[in-house]
């Protein structure tokens, strides 16, 4: 340790890359947050076919991990055809990479399974502790957790974690029901960058509705929000919708938005980042989430950050979040019912106050407030 930091290594599943600036961000939100109080070093690996050796240590974005006091190392391995051989690959990988860092005093998994197991032997062999934040929502209803033997790992590894986090009660639940036991389950909040996204005072002739998404319909149901808006645009209701990011069904939600009729009423962006994506949202009055299925978007958080209330389906951990006090909540599926409260909401959001819905953000899901958090979960888990 030094001056009383410890050296925390990030074992990524999911991270920004060389092809993807926005893959895993939240996690990267964690170690920025971490890294205000520790000495971070993040081990993220990714396949790449265009390669030409067996691994590519790269060193791209270092100068801005830099800035928030973070060394990474990103490997990029070239994948077999076999899938054997490419979990090999994988795990060679991530063992190239940890041999570049000094030993670390705590692992922090994010995302299991395949680096829980790095991540059991590391406290197997070198007595390394660890604990785990999962992202994922494969372990809720309607998702695939299946497969014997990554069943039987994922338990092994969940149970020898020092603690397992998760960023809803919800998610912790839907492990456990999968017999994904541990002593030590605790909610660890995602994290808002509160100086990007900030309350921007704006007047718009036409209430804006904003919506970020991946843009894969089967989970965020893109094309119930068009159904809805189509609805209300029948009902001669004045709106603008705008539908941030992009995604494998990009094109068909263009194509279908302009089939009904829509392209008088929604704009797509595409994919935005940083401030862009920051000034859209804030110029918006507010945010509708129509996901079929989900965890815990963080764009209702930064919302939240811009002052806008959410008009949101229930599902996954949304309702830990979002109620009568900052905004409006419906079952999913429900086009008629998603069209109804994008129609209240419409008629509601200037009552919210845009600085009481900011300070919520401020005082659990700043940096700050998540980086105190992190740093009192690695004292703690270092001092038994």
């Amino acid at each position: 340790m030094n001056n009383g930091r410890k050296h925390i290594v990030f074992l990524a599943r999911w991270y920004p890359h060389r092809y993807d600036p926005m893959f895993g961000l939240f996690v990267q939100r964690h170690a920025e947050a971490a890294a205000l109080y520790n000495d971070i070093s993040v081990v993220y690996v990714h396949p790449d076919d265009t390669i030409t050796q067996k691994f590519d240590i790269s060193t791209e974005n270092a100068s801005i991990d830099a800035i928030h006091h973070i060394s990474t190392i990103r490997v990029y391995y070239k994948k077999p055809k076999s899938k054997f051989l490419s979990l090999i690959r994988f795990f060679k990988a991530n063992k190239l990479a940890l041999k570049q860092l000094p030993k670390p005093d705590l692992i922090h998994v994010h995302i299991l399974t395949r680096l829980g197991i790095i991540a059991l032997w590391q406290k197997m062999v070198h007595g390394t502790p660890y604990i785990i934040t999962e992202h994922w929502s494969r372990y809720l209803p309607g998702n695939d957790f299946s497969g014997f033997f990554r069943k039987w790992a994922t338990k092994i590894v969940v149970r020898n974690a020092s603690v397992v986090t998760t960023v809803t009660e919800n998610l912790a639940n839907a492990m456990q029901s999968h017999g994904l036991m541990n002593p030590n389950y605790m909610t660890l909040p995602n994290v808002v960058d509160t100086n990007l996204f900030q309350i921007k005072p704006h007047e718009n002739t036409i209430p804006k509705i904003i919506h970020i998404s991946c843009f894969e319909d089967k989970s965020k149901n893109i094309s119930g929000l068009l159904e809805a808006l189509k609805i209300l645009k029948d009902k001669n209701i004045a709106y603008q919708a705008v539908l941030i990011g992009d995604g494998m069904d990009f094109e068909a939600m263009k194509q279908k938005a302009a089939y009904l009729q829509l392209n008088d009423r929604v704009t797509f962006t595409g994919m935005l980042q940083g401030q862009k994506l920051a000034d859209e949202l804030a110029s918006g009055d507010f945010l509708v989430i129509s996901s079929n299925y989900e965890n815990m978007p963080v764009v209702i958080l930064e919302a939240f950050a811009c002052g806008l209330p959410v008009a949101s389906t229930d599902v996954g951990g949304i309702a830990e979040i979002v109620d009568n006090s900052n905004g409006l909540l419906i079952p999913p599926r429900e086009t008629d019912l998603l069209a109804e409260i994008i129609q209240t909401m419409l008629t509601l959001y200037k009552d919210y106050d845009a600085n009481t819905l900011r300070d919520i953000i401020i005082k659990k899901f700043s940096n700050e407030a998540v980086g105190k958090l992190l740093n009192s979960l690695y004292s703690n888990t270092l001092s038994h």
